[in-house]
């Protein structure tokens, strides 16, 4: 059996050779990755932990911290792995009788296994009895899961590129790679085919799809920020999807002028790019029962909130929430600590006005959030290199008739991940839940009369 026959034919598989071949690979990649853990820890992993179906898992066989350069290099060497797994896991499912898509189980953590060892025990059914292609011998499925994996396979490298080594989220990160990958994928799913528009379009957008599953299994992105990220991730990839299925039209040379150069580029423009950071306000406010120099007290005494109060989900989801807050000192010069589940903001306090104004710098700031991940560490450089930046903020205390005060608090802050807009809005969303909960909380003790 040639190795051009494992990795592009399409021909039915056999469970004999389906399970000689599996074991031969996974064979290969424990030799592998065991002597890189042997030569890194001086102990030789057990085969037992090494079967643990998520690649970040077994990362942590590699120390505790494993350099980017690593967890780069562990990840391109998977990709072919995953390549020749879910292609070969087609073929047999077609083998047996069953359509192609049962083989793309080979994708699904924890579940991989029962599926690759039911492929392999699974008896081939008579040639008469297997799916068919169409009479041109198109398999739309086949060509799709090509396609995909094709336009994943050059996203996810363009992406580790940026992330470990460009450390930007600029527009050739979130819109020229998703977009040029779509059309990789949209190329290689309507080369020689008709295809229809919608489906060309699905081609694109599961290409992100797949390549955020590959991020989030190689540890270098979070379920929370892959899933802000998917909405133009999809789009530019969809859009892109188009622009393969109208080049895959060209004539043979088109692909070279179409998609060729650009996908040459755009690590170019990824190095290149600084991305962009534009200054934005976010201002909320409540009115309290209580009056101003009530009010001031709270401010500046801020108690810790209970962990009874009810949160918003993104806090849930593992976005930084507030806690307490504290001050050294007092006037201006003294430095408030405003603690958040992740650490704490470190805010030298540049005007003090009581009962009426509290306005502060912010010098250190925790990280936005945990990230929710099957791996305890994700390597992604926005979390610690303040692409989310908070540069001040105040408290501003309105009297109101009837002895009452409406507060408002504002956060200068700035995001440099493109199109910043649309990250703009996450974040905007972010601090005012961040203010609503702070300034609740100063409501509630301030109306109750407790004096910190």
């Amino acid at each position: 059996m040639a190795w051009t026959d494992v990795v592009t034919s399409r021909a039915p598989v056999g469970r004999r050779r389906y399970l000689t071949l599996g074991i031969a690979l996974m064979a290969l990649k424990y030799a592998v990755e065991g002597g890189v853990a042997l030569y890194l820890t001086g102990a030789w992993p057990s085969p037992l932990v090494y079967l643990a179906p998520l690649m970040s898992m077994r990362l942590q066989l590699l120390g505790e911290s494993p350099s980017d350069a690593l967890v780069a290099g562990m990840a391109l060497w998977t990709l072919p792995f995953a390549w020749i797994g879910v292609t070969m896991s087609v073929r047999r499912a077609r083998d047996a009788g069953l359509p192609g898509w049962v083989g793309l189980g080979f994708l699904l953590p924890f579940l991989n296994y029962l599926v690759m060892a039911a492929l392999a025990a699974l008896p081939g059914k008579p040639a008469g009895e297997q799916p068919v292609a169409s009479q041109d011998g198109d398999r739309p499925l086949w060509s799709a899961l090509v396609g995909v994996f094709v336009g994943a396979a050059y996203l996810v490298p363009v992406a580790l590129f940026a992330i470990l080594v460009g450390s930007t989220y600029s527009a050739s990160v979130f819109l020229g790679a998703p977009l040029l990958s779509g059309a990789l994928a949209g190329y290689s799913y309507s080369r020689g085919h008709e295809r229809s528009v919608g489906s060309a379009f699905a081609v694109g957008v599961a290409t992100q799809v797949v390549a955020a599953g590959l991020l989030l299994l190689f540890a270098l992105e979070g379920v929370i920020c892959l899933m802000m990220a998917l909405p133009v991730a999809c789009a530019a990839g969809g859009l892109g999807g188009l622009l393969g299925r109208a080049v895959a039209s060209l004539p043979r040379a088109g692909w070279r002028q179409g998609l060729g150069a650009p996908m040459l580029l755009l690590p170019v423009l990824v190095a290149a790019d600084p991305g962009t950071r534009v200054e934005r306000v976010v201002t909320s406010s409540v009115e309290i029962d209580a009056s101003p120099e009530a009010v001031w007290d709270v401010v500046i005494g801020f108690p810790e909130i209970p962990p009874s109060r009810p949160t918003h989900w993104l806090f849930d989801a593992g976005v930084a929430k507030p806690i307490r807050a504290r001050i050294e000192g007092r006037g201006v010069g003294a430095v408030r600590h405003c603690e958040f589940t992740t650490g704490a903001f470190v805010e030298p306090v540049t005007t003090w006005d009581p009962p009426r104004r509290l306005a502060f710098d912010v010098t250190e700031q925790p990280e936005p959030m945990r990230e929710m991940s099957p791996w305890p560490s994700v390597f992604a450089p926005h979390l610690k290199d303040g692409t989310l930046r908070s540069h001040r903020g105040e408290f501003v205390l309105e009297p109101l008739p009837g002895g009452r005060t409406r507060l408002v608090g504002r956060t200068w802050y700035s995001v440099a991940m493109a199109p910043e807009p649309y990250w703009a809005a996450w974040t905007e969303t972010i601090v005012h839940e961040v203010h609503l909960r702070v300034l609740g909380h100063i409501a509630d003790v301030a109306a109750a009369g407790v004096r910190p």
